[in-house]
């Protein structure tokens, strides 16, 4: 509703003489008896004017001109806060609004002609995929899905950390298997992954080569057998929960010469050696963060000669600049709270434009089971398994759940819970408000010939007036805004909450005001009520990756 009232308030200001370069913020206040918003521009205007601010607010009313049949009265509140009471005509035109747009409801063009990169799951293929590793999956889908209904040009991509010690590790734990299955008994190492699905692997190599791999000390060919099947099945496992990616950057290429024999890796120590970031000392390379202040330097080529993680994601984050994205935004894991503000200030010093990278940090999750809270361990090989979790209690709970909780948050996932068929159960609660209106709209077919597409009594909407109608349609004006709110916060929960509003709204509407039953204009008017309130359900449903049930 910003687009509405700014606007608006802008001439005010003009047409009374004021001048202020304070912006225009507009809020919805909690208590409905202080209007349906609210801006306080006189407020954060009054010093600057030398001005109280009620008195200012007084100058700026009679001339807010606002188009016919829209706001139903202003008033002025505390200190000078400036209240607007929408009209039920104006409330009951967004729904139809809603009814015209139909899927395109909600979309916006303000990332028109604009790039944007969602970095999210990039989990190392040392192992199937965990459940910590799905919520940052959700958490980025939806991100991108935002970004899409903003007209940005949206590339999902998956960093594929196929270098480092970790793959290192892989290729032995694979190989150790495969000897035990050649008839070797292996003291098989605690540091290593000791999954059953490191013994799968070595069983289907044994199979294909027999004993032929038992004198070869070279790890490549273990490594690159576990990687692919390993990330076979990261892939279907994500393809089970809706998230795609369009493109996977493979780690190893920072560390390959380009065609004037050097790596991306070593063209960022020379690019930061030249700004006088670089020392040697202790056997490493460490770039110099003492003197950005802190209290450590940080080490990006190891005495073993192994990089750091900040070497390789500051290389990675400068191909995406290089790739001419207006938005980079990357999901991580908690455990990447400390390394991504170093990648970011390298980048500053190399002269990026830092501005435009985002980052989204999704905190631990652990899964209660019975009140039982189980511990696990990736490397110990009893991970907590995203398809386990899958096959448990179904993807849209595993989707909804995930992101239900605020990013910032813990999150601690209620298998139970989530596979109640109950209203306790935000999943089911949901879906349910949606599969209820399918009910009813089919219920009017059959009983009155209701026909969603060929209705063309919409303004049959104005005759809705009483407080749970008028709610219900102030929620569905609501949604555009919703959907800029958790793209700027980076927050898929804000839509999850709205819904979960939404869904509360309808139900109370339902009980509240009869609809079959009622006089025909009246019955159609609530009809098409809920005809708009199931295309947001459903536009909202597709952002947040879930189905829309017709029946439950």
């Amino acid at each position: 509703m910003r687009e509405f009232f700014v606007p608006v308030i802008q001439n005010a200001l003009r047409s009374a003489g004021i001048t202020t370069d304070k912006a225009i913020g507009i809020e919805q206040p909690s208590d409905k008896k202080f209007g349906d918003f609210s801006t306080n521009i006189a407020l954060l205007s009054a010093k600057e004017c030398k001005k109280n601010p009620r008195a200012l607010a007084q100058e700026i009313i009679p001339h807010l001109a606002f188009p016919p049949d829209t706001i139903a009265r202003i008033e002025i509140a505390g200190a000078g806060f400036i209240n607007f009471y929408l009209t039920p005509l104006f409330i009951m035109h967004s729904v139809e609004q809603v009814l015209q747009e139909g899927d395109n409801y909600g979309k916006g063009s303000v990332g028109k002609e604009q790039k944007a990169i969602v970095e999210y799951v990039s989990a190392n293929p040392t192992g199937p995929l965990t459940i910590g590793r799905g919520r940052g999956g959700v958490l980025g889908d939806c991100i991108a899905n935002l970004l899409a209904t903003q007209g940005y040009d949206v590339t999902r991509e998956y960093y594929f950390n196929d270098a480092g010690r970790q793959m290192q590790i892989l290729g032995e734990s694979v190989r150790f298997r495969y000897l035990e299955c050649c008839g070797k008994t292996i003291d098989f190492p605690v540091t290593h992954y000791q999954g059953d699905y490191i013994r799968d692997i070595a069983e289907a190599m044994f199979a294909e080569y027999g004993t032929t791999l038992e004198e070869n000390p070279a790890l490549d060919i273990f490594k690159k057998n576990a990687e692919e099947i390993i990330f076979k099945s990261i892939r279907t496992t994500l393809e089970r929960l809706g998230i795609r990616h369009d493109s996977f950057f493979n780690e190893h290429t920072l560390y390959t010469p380009d065609s004037q024999g050097i790596a991306a890796n070593q063209n960022v120590i020379e690019a930061l050696r030249k700004k006088e970031f670089i020392a040697e000392y202790d056997g490493a390379v460490w770039f110099l963060t003492t003197k950005l202040g802190q209290e450590k330097d940080k080490v990006l080529i190891k005495s073993s000669g192994e990089p750091s993680y900040r070497l390789p994601d500051i290389a990675y984050h400068i191909t995406k600049f290089a790739r001419s994205f207006d938005s980079i935004i990357n999901v991580f894991g908690a455990d990447h709270i400390d390394e991504y503000p170093d990648v970011i200030e390298a980048l500053k010093i190399l002269g990026y434009d830092t501005g435009r990278i985002k980052i989204a940090i999704n905190q631990f999750v652990t899964t209660t089971v019975d009140g039982q809270t189980l511990k696990m361990s990736t490397r110990k090989g009893n991970a907590d398994l995203l398809d386990d979790l899958i096959d448990d209690v179904g993807a849209d709970a595993t989707r909804l759940f995930f992101i239900m909780r605020g990013k910032d948050s813990h999150l601690n996932f209620d298998v139970e819970l989530a596979k109640k068929q109950s209203k306790d159960n935000p999943v089911f609660y949901l879906q349910y408000a949606h599969a209820r209106i399918c009910s009813l709209l089919r219920m009017a077919q059959q009983e009155i010939g209701f026909d969603p597409a060929s209705c063309s009594e919409q303004r049959l909407l104005q005759l809705l007036t009483s407080p749970s109608e008028l709610q219900l349609g102030f929620a569905l004006l609501d949604y555009p805004d919703m959907i800029k709110t958790s793209l700027r916060l980076l927050e898929p929960q804000k839509m999850v909450e709205y819904l979960h509003s939404l869904a509360e709204l309808f139900h109370r509407f339902y009980q509240e005001c009869p609809i079959l039953k009622a006089e025909p204009d009246i019955c159609t008017a609530r009809l098409l009520l809920s005809l708009a309130t199931r295309q947001v359900l459903r536009n909202g449903f597709r952002i947040l990756g879930v189905s829309a049930p017709e029946s439950m």
